[in-house]
């Protein structure tokens, strides 16, 4: 398996990239291979300080980059030689040279154009969409989308929830996951023409286990498997359980501190294995989901840990024929539409 890592992209880049890469290479198949985009005189100066010689190691040049704060698609265009550019270009080639995943921790807009452009759509998909595991008190769900489409049409939202069902049925072992849609309540009348208009398409999708409505605290309950929001609303929602998960273990662990030091020495371990529950740093990346290939998207601020368990938990897409089990979900719900 060959994956294409945009060393440049992320806010600690390229050392936090290039040491979760190097990282991740010891639990790696043997087959396996690392594609590193970026500036190549960096890439190997990293490699020879970190001792890193494995043949499984393959230095890609892109000489430019792309800022976070720059416009995606203009960024895109003019600048064919970046790092996100040419990571999303390997999985494009000839099949025995091309990259089976490509990851960057870069500006989301840009590797979101840059793949559209290159890797295309699967079959049946109207709009590809972020879909993030989000560890909750009751288990993990799927939220669709975080920030790939923040203005998108009842269809694009219908068919996240599809998209959405098969990532927690492959991936997460759900056999029949629940599917839901983020609203401000769950009474049947509220919210705006787009949720309700998305409700009803979600409602009239064969096979699909649709609950309804959730609101943003029943998402924590575990009230449904997957959720269906736009991208705006989606990315909003994960950066505030980011913060509001770190901010509350600082203060838990300043409080006990100051209480009594010695029970805070106990607690670290309990607090460090909880902390991991919620921790994105634990579960790397979140696929873009629709594009014909494997194409993943860190966050901003990962770090080694991050990219290494990104690189690692792809591989599972790959194997588990993700993208297959999406065309084929797809073309069924339609067909049944269809024929109804």
């Amino acid at each position: 398996m060959r994956i294409a890592i945009d060393v440049m992209g992320g806010d600690h880049a390229p050392g936090a990239i290039l040491d979760g890469a190097f990282a991740a290479l010891e639990s790696l198949d043997p087959g396996d291979e690392l594609l590193l985009v970026g500036k190549s005189d960096i890439i190997r100066q990293a490699m020879a300080a970190h001792g890193v010689s494995d043949a499984r190691v393959a230095v890609v040049d892109a000489p430019d980059e792309i800022g976070m704060d720059e416009s995606p698609v203009e960024a895109v265009r003019s600048k064919p030689k970046s790092s996100i550019v040419v990571m999303s270009e390997l999985a494009h080639r000839r099949a025995e040279d091309s990259a089976d995943i490509v990851m960057s921790a870069g500006n989301t807009g840009a590797c979101v154009c840059a793949a559209q452009m290159s890797l295309r759509r699967l079959p049946g998909v109207h709009r590809p969409g972020i879909a993030v595991i989000l560890p909750t008190f009751g288990g993990p769900v799927v939220l669709c989308d975080v920030g790939a489409n923040p203005d998108p049409r009842p269809s694009h939202l219908a068919q996240y929830g599809l998209m959405g069902e098969v990532y927690a049925r492959e991936m997460l072992g759900i056999a029949n996951p629940r599917v839901a849609m983020m609203n401000i309540g769950g009474e049947e009348g509220k919210g705006t023409g787009l949720i309700k208009a998305t409700r009803d398409q979600l409602r009239a999708t064969p096979n699909l286990n649709f609950v309804g409505f959730v609101e943003g605290r029943s998402l924590f309950d575990h009230a449904a498997d997957v959720v269906v929001t736009d991208g705006f609303v989606g990315n909003v929602v994960i950066k505030l359980a980011e913060g509001l998960a770190s901010g509350l273990f600082r203060t838990i662990a300043r409080e006990i501190t100051a209480i009594d030091p010695e029970l805070a020495t106990r607690f670290k371990p309990v607090q460090k294995r909880i902390y991991a529950l919620h921790d994105y740093h634990e579960h790397g990346g979140a696929p873009l989901l629709g594009v014909n290939g494997i194409c993943i998207i860190c966050h901003g601020s990962s770090e080694a840990k991050t990219i290494t368990n990104a690189i690692l938990k792809s591989r599972g897409m790959v194997t588990k024929g993700l993208n297959q089990a999406l065309v084929n979900r797809i073309a069924e719900a339609d067909t049944k539409a269809g024929g109804a």
